[in-house]
């Protein structure tokens, strides 16, 4: 079972629904996909999205952690008022992180996921519906994602409503008893305005709940026993958890056709943990049809009230994490990017397309979480751990 966590555009490391997300925004490779295929801006004007095709092929390479594969999605319009789309995406996981290689042995599994959605327009107000499905050899999730956007004040201001509830199934491998299932809820608030004729701005709140088994049944703690040694024990998480996460989003375009982005985003939960993130990018158009793109993310965030890397006995709390992506850490991630659009007069049914490559350098340090590789006669002194990764994506889009 692998989790994915975002940190700062990142690691796959804990696993959540397909509806939801954990500390810091769970990152999920389809949202990546679908976040770098599309404009994070509003339409000045209610029309339903373009019919268009893309292919994109992810890796992540990182920690111990190989996470790569394929993805589709497509588009198309249905009359004027209704377009449908649909989404298939396969992870090929290879783990050998220092949770895994300190108490199991590496492993590779696959995980693959369906979506399908459509989008109805109705005059300034359109509505999204979707459903996802997510299958991997110890998890199953499913989601249901509704949405409504609204044009209002000369177009100038889009309000968008947004609910998702997904579902869990959790299985153990090695464990045929072991299942558990994990209910979620998110609730969604969105406001963007056009401020200036080059200044839009962009106000997110979200609100997150679940309910069920929200740990990872391979996952254990470590606490003392004596001086020089230490035993370890299954960890145990609450049962529930709400999360609260604002952002704020700006886009300023430049007079020579490029543009700055900036974000800032803050997360809180009732487990404790609180969470900051800023960013930073620039995009800068040329004439020959290339695009470049470069970025700056850095993101921080305290541990769980329930996280300690070394406890000092058993059952020492009712509840008790050793999971790193609950402890205290702070990562930057640089980013790269270059688009080239071709075939702008269409090419037989086609009206355009563009060829993109993306990469992304992360690095994370951890403040209370220690690489137990290290041999040391006294438990607690190990070296602190830290990982550097690196993403790439790569995918064509094609209009028609």
């Amino acid at each position: 079972m692998v989790q994915r966590v975002e940190q700062v555009a990142v690691v796959a490391v804990t696993k959540s629904s397909a509806a939801t997300n954990p500390p810091a925004g769970n990152f999920h490779w389809g949202l990546v996909f679908a976040g770098v295929l599309g404009v994070c801006v509003p339409l000045m004007a209610a029309v339903l999205p373009e019919n268009r095709a893309d292919v994109m092929y992810h890796s992540y390479s990182g920690g111990g952690l190989e996470v790569n594969g394929p993805s589709i999605l497509a588009r198309k319009s249905i009359g004027k008022y209704t377009s449908v789309w649909g989404n298939y995406y396969v992870d090929t996981i290879s783990s050998a992180t220092i949770d895994v290689v300190t108490s199991a042995s590496k492993y590779t599994e696959e995980r693959t996921e369906k979506t399908l959605g459509a989008d109805y327009l109705y005059d300034n107000t359109t509505l999204s519906l979707s459903y996802t499905n997510s299958v991997e050899n110890d998890f199953d999730a499913n989601a249901v994602n509704f949405g409504v956007s609204q044009l209002m004040f000369g177009d100038l201001t889009t309000v968008t409503l947004g609910y998702a509830k997904g579902w869990d199934v959790i299985t153990a491998t090695g464990s045929p008893s072991f299942e558990e299932e994990a209910n979620r809820q998110k609730y969604k608030l969105g406001l963007s305005q056009v401020l200036t004729k080059n200044l839009l701005l962009g106000l997110n709140f979200e609100t997150i709940t679940d309910e069920g088994f929200l740990n990872n049944p391979y996952r254990s703690v470590r606490y003392l026993v004596s001086p020089t040694s230490y035993a370890t024990e299954s960890e145990v998480y609450p049962n529930t958890r709400t999360s609260h996460a604002v952002a704020m989003r700006a886009l300023y375009y430049l007079p020579y056709r490029a543009a700055i982005r900036g974000e800032m985003r803050g997360y809180t939960d009732t487990w404790g943990i609180n969470g900051n993130m800023a960013e930073l990018g620039y995009v800068h158009p040329t004439k020959q049809g290339l695009t470049y793109e470069i970025s700056y993310r850095v993101y921080s965030q305290s541990s769980a009230d329930f996280y300690s890397d070394l406890f000092n006995g058993s059952a020492e709390f009712i509840y008790r994490a050793r999971d790193k992506e609950l402890s205290t850490y702070s990562t930057q991630t640089i980013g790269l990017g270059v688009s080239y659009e071709f075939k702008k007069h269409g090419w037989g049914f086609i009206d355009k397309g563009s060829a993109n490559l993306f990469y992304n350098r992360i690095q994370i340090d951890y403040e209370n979480f220690r690489d137990l590789r290290v041999a040391s006669a006294t438990p607690g002194t190990e070296p602190l751990y830290s990982l550097s990764a690196n993403v790439f994506r790569i995918f064509v889009s094609a209009w028609y």
